[in-house]
């Protein structure tokens, strides 16, 4: 029985990381080796900037509600428990556009909690 090289594969997993490297500056876009670890260390940083991501994204539209509220004299915390307690269920998400986008809606959303 003839011996299983690993050329062609060998040459497939090279070119699949030398192609993640692509745009990478010197020899880490070139050199397998130095390209590997190099996307490896991109993939890790990749997964953890997607959760850090939606915790910057939350805080953003905490920052703008909490604008809005105050123009509309009331703070952000007291604005989102008369929202809980008058039943009102908007996502900060939703609640920041209005407040961005619809400042005369957010203002009568305000004026319900108060």
């Amino acid at each position: 029985m003839p011996r299983v090289k690993t050329g062609i594969v060998r040459r497939k997993r090279h070119k699949k990381v030398l192609k993640e490297a692509k745009g990478y500056r010197g020899a880490i876009k070139t050199n397998y080796k130095k390209a590997n670890e190099a996307v490896k260390k991109a993939m890790a940083y990749a997964t953890e900037h997607r959760k850090l991501k939606k915790r910057k994204m939350r805080e953003l539209w905490i920052i703008r509600i909490n604008a809005a509220a105050r123009l509309n004299g009331i703070s952000y915390s007291r604005l989102m428990n008369g929202l809980k307690k008058a039943g009102i269920e908007l996502d900060r998400k939703v609640l920041a556009d209005l407040a961005l986008n619809n400042p005369a809606e957010f203002a009568k959303l305000v004026e319900k909690v108060k």
